[in-house]
């Protein structure tokens, strides 16, 4: 049984049963057969199901993020920005796949050779609950139109949005069992996997949770994605706009009340205009709202669940042990709801805990750095390599540093950012394989060469 707590209330608000296995086998029968026959479809026929998907998620904005906000806390502005990119991203590919997986002719001793992209069959996605609607439309979207089957393992304290999502694509017209949610325990994560039906795996989540995935679908030989943790910096620089890097910082950090695997969390900042930033950047987070995650005007609402903000406390505590001073919140809010005070903690050293662990919650480390070069080695030094940030106003000097930090995005003068245009992963500790953009589209497909020698 599966028991969801609203954050902002520390109230159960729903009970799932758990699927049996001999459940668990009959939908993982229902994708495969499905998969087969959505493979052969035409590529428009396959498109016409994501417009339609869109349609969906816009006629249920409004119930959809109510519960996204009631199972994992999220500001319902927000929230309803999430559904709003979802149906973006769907209406994306809907209209870019048949460019995306067209034929790519290629000159040799053929009389025709080219490259294809099919799909791969039926792919278990194991999704986190910070955005529990993004995080699988943004690979459901790409992996349908090549034609491939999804089925979802999703956070055990977002089941509800799991079942939204089955049952949206349902609506839509996909396929029975095409899509389809499994409500089961990590445990048994394992035996889905091991499953031959499955023929691949995307995982967003944390590092531990991504070397377990990668072991296991490596000795199985499946294909895998991984989008793992982050430590993001964001790095001003001396002749950076510190007022507008200040502002985007605080959104950088603070959305989702800080719980999202690309939030900037490493404030790197030159010494020589440190001061400046951080008045600017404490007087912003001050005029942030937060409170009940249902109202319209509140900014930062709960964490996800009380041990995710028991654990951002103790990294607070021990950085400050460790000589990190602290400049507002530093602990959890009186009263019901995993509420955690908005909080900065400045003089940050590059070992102290946070910066070296992923803070995930709404706390912000500021570390100074003597100059351009110490700045980029601070922001090198990290197990992590997700996004970056760099503030400047010498856009030619950003390009080339940009190249030598050690990440999957770079943004200039800007927050780093999902986007279906551009693909979107990490390296090192945050995982390997895209998403989005025309790169993320072609991971689960069959890279495959066609080539045809004259008639016999």
């Amino acid at each position: 049984m599966i028991h969801v707590i609203n954050p902002a209330t520390e109230q159960r608000i729903a009970s799932y049963d758990l699927h049996t296995p001999a459940q668990v086998g009959q939908m993982l029968e229902k994708a495969s057969k499905a998969q087969r026959s959505w493979a052969l479809k035409p590529i428009e026929e396959r498109a016409e199901l994501l417009l339609a998907i869109a349609a969906v998620l816009r006629r249920n904005r409004a119930a959809y993020a109510r519960l996204i906000t009631r199972e994992m806390g999220k500001p319902i502005t927000e929230a309803e920005a999430e559904i709003e990119k979802s149906a973006v991203t769907c209406e994306f590919y809907a209209k870019t796949a048949p460019v995306f997986l067209a034929d790519i002719s290629v000159a040799s001793n053929a009389r025709d050779s080219r490259v294809v992209f099919d799909p791969l069959g039926v792919v278990l996605a194991i999704m986190p609950w910070n955005y529990p609607f993004w995080q699988f439309i943004r690979f459901a979207a790409p992996a349908l139109a090549v034609g491939n089957g999804a089925v979802l393992k999703h956070a055990n304290n977002v089941p509800g949005c799991a079942l939204a999502l089955e049952q949206a694509f349902k609506e839509a017209g996909a396929p029975d069992g095409l899509v389809a949610a499994l409500l089961i325990e990590a445990s048994d994560v394992a035996g889905v996997l091991a499953d031959k039906r499955i023929a691949a795996v995307t995982l967003t989540g944390s590092t531990a949770v991504g070397k377990l995935v990668a072991a296991q679908a490596g000795r199985l030989m499946k294909k895998q994605v991984l989008e793992l943790g982050g430590s993001d910096p964001f790095i001003v620089l001396a002749d950076a706009d510190v007022p507008a890097a200040a502002k985007a910082a605080v959104k950088a950090r603070f959305s989702n009340t800080g719980q999202s695997c690309i939030s900037s969390k490493r404030f790197i900042i030159d010494a020589s205009v440190a001061d400046q930033f951080v008045e600017a950047f404490c007087d912003a987070v001050k005029a942030l709202k937060a409170g009940d995650p249902e109202d319209r005007g509140t900014d930062i609402g709960p964490m996800a669940r009380e041990n995710l903000r028991d654990d951002i406390h103790a990294q607070v505590r021990k950085s400050i042990q460790q000589g990190a001073r602290l400049l507002l919140g530093g602990k959890p809010v009186a009263g019901p709801g995993y509420f955690y005070e908005p909080t900065v903690l400045d003089h940050v050293g590059p070992d102290m805990t946070a910066a070296t662990e992923e803070t995930f919650g709404p706390v912000a480390a500021i570390i100074r750095a003597a100059d351009t070069e110490e700045a980029i080695r601070i922001a090198n030094a990290t197990e992590f390599g997700l996004g970056a940030a760099l503030w400047t106003s010498d856009l030619a000097a950003a390009e080339t540093l940009a190249r030598r930090i050690e990440a999957g995005a770079v943004f200039v003068n800007g927050m780093v950012a999902s986007d279906a245009r551009l693909p979107f992963g990490g390296i090192k500790q945050s995982g390997y394989g895209r998403e989005l953009g025309e790169f993320g589209i072609r991971e689960f497909t069959n890279i495959k060469t066609l080539w045809i020698g004259p008639a016999r």
